[in-house]
């Protein structure tokens, strides 16, 4: 064990842990909860803190030999991505200071190891003078934060528009198949089942555009601001410097504020991309539960699209197997809706010049991009990719409907298309045969109507 001292006293630290007394405080006080801070957003704040060095090396603010020790830990931290030593619960009081003490504590001894001397030798490098220089909680976690958000929205991306094209494979592949659409569970008119796959497509290629939007919203950062924005401490070589020593770092395109105290104090921009990310989660639940209802039966329900069989679904009814993966999707869905209203609330109780809730905001906003990432991925690899179209029962649902004689009744009249649809009824014959046999319409001209092309335009073509 090794004894560390601050103001308040002096505490015990376990020999082989890089934290210090600041960690081994908030662990007694909140707890070390199973779930750790989101990877990304310890990889940003490293990465904050190796602009900060940087950007202190080159001014001259920064003991060169000091500042390449401190840079080295980070460059390895980051390397081996395995952050034991972020310990402190995600939602510490505090408005995230728990965490920068603790990601300061651990790259200082990280970086005396490196430079041949025992932990906890802060003569040489303190987490406060030194790995902290020229800044503050209030603009290092802010600032950390958005830029694992934009990390999350690049990744997001990326898997948006391979479950954006498995869709639109099936939208050019069930092109020609007939379907009956429904409105309120109830027969409606016909399409094609592609336009189905269609529609799904186009809400994806929304959330693609969002993702766009919501890069700008959150790529402005406060870094160099400090405690409140106004930059006390900081010199304003250092704000100028800093900022651009972080783009190189992340290689990400970010800005700085140019109202510091209005980004520090703020989150409606955190509010505005929480939102468009619940609107993804609600695409994702309505296309799931649009599936899972066309897949239910198979022999008792709808049927018309089968999903890959992922696992066993009863420990009583051989054979059963469930949508777990839609179902999956809903309940991620349904949690990033609540999770969004909970950002919500917390980003409007900040008070004045500082939101003390920022680790709740960004714990849950965090956890959501962790989540609508497994939605997206899981969706697209396990359900999309391996649907199927049931045509045998897509065509009995479709000639046993009326659905057929409405988008018909515009060719062969109201009236006459109600006595079509009581003889159907009456002899169970099919629509076809009745429409033909009687001469209502020629067979070519029935086929050329009913075509899956002819249902792909919309409204009344003589």
């Amino acid at each position: 064990m090794r004894k560390e001292r601050d103001f308040l006293g002096s505490v015990d630290i376990p020999d082989e842990r890089f934290y210090g007394i600041n960690t081994m405080r908030a662990l007694e006080n909140f707890g070390q909860e199973s779930e750790r801070h989101d990877p990304l957003f310890i990889t940003a704040y490293l990465q904050v803190k190796k602009a900060a060095a940087l950007a202190n090396k080159e001014l001259g603010f920064l003991d060169p030999e000091k500042a390449d020790f401190i840079i080295s830990a980070i460059d390895g931290l980051v390397a081996e991505g395995r952050f034991d030593d972020i310990v402190v619960n995600p939602l510490s009081g505090g408005a995230g200071t728990s965490l920068n003490m603790n990601v300061n504590e651990v790259i200082s001894n990280h970086a005396l190891e490196k430079a041949g001397r025992e932990k906890g030798d802060y003569e040489y490098i303190h987490p406060l003078n030194h790995v902290n220089l020229h800044q503050s909680t209030n603009d290092t976690y802010p600032s950390a934060f958005k830029v694992a958000v934009l990390m999350h929205l690049n990744r997001l991306e990326k898997e948006l528009t391979s479950l954006q094209e498995s869709i639109q494979a099936h939208e050019k592949e069930f092109g020609s198949i007939v379907r009956l659409g429904r409105t309120e569970l109830q027969d409606a008119l016909p399409m094609t089942a592609g336009m189905q796959f269609g529609a799904y497509a186009e809400a994806i290629a929304r959330d693609r555009w969002r993702i766009f939007k919501a890069r700008e919203r959150i790529k402005v950062l406060n870094i160099g601001g400090t405690a409140i924005g106004t930059g006390f401490s900081a010199p304003q070589k250092y704000i100028f410097t800093v900022i651009e020593k972080l783009k190189g770092v992340t290689g990400l395109t970010i800005t700085r504020a140019e109202n510091m105290i209005d980004a520090t104090q703020n989150l409606d921009a955190v509010v505005e991309v929480s939102g468009l990310m619940k609107a993804l989660a609600v695409n994702l639940m309505k296309i799931s539960e649009d599936i899972r209802l066309l897949s239910s039966g198979p022999a008792g329900g709808i049927g018309e699209v089968t999903v890959p069989a992922l696992q066993e679904g009863s420990s009583i009814m051989p054979g059963k197997v469930n949508p777990v993966m839609l179902e999956f999707v809903s309940q991620t869905a349904l949690l990033v809706i609540a999770n969004d209203s909970a950002i919500s609330h917390a980003s409007g109780l900040g008070n004045l010049e500082l939101n003390q809730f920022y680790p709740l905001v960004a714990t849950l906003m965090l956890k959501n991009f962790r989540m609508l990432s497994k939605a997206v991925t899981g969706l697209d690899a396990k359900v999309i990719r391996g649907i199927r179209i049931n045509r045998g029962r897509i065509s009995d649902h479709l000639t046993n409907s009326v659905a057929m004689l409405t988008y018909l009744s515009q060719y062969i009249g109201h009236d006459r298309a109600a006595e079509v649809y009581t003889r159907m009824k009456e002899t169970g014959e099919s629509l076809k045969d009745i429409i033909t046999r009687e001469g209502i319409l020629p067979e070519h001209r029935f086929e050329e109507l009913t075509a899956p092309e002819r249902i792909r335009m919309t409204g009344y073509r003589p």
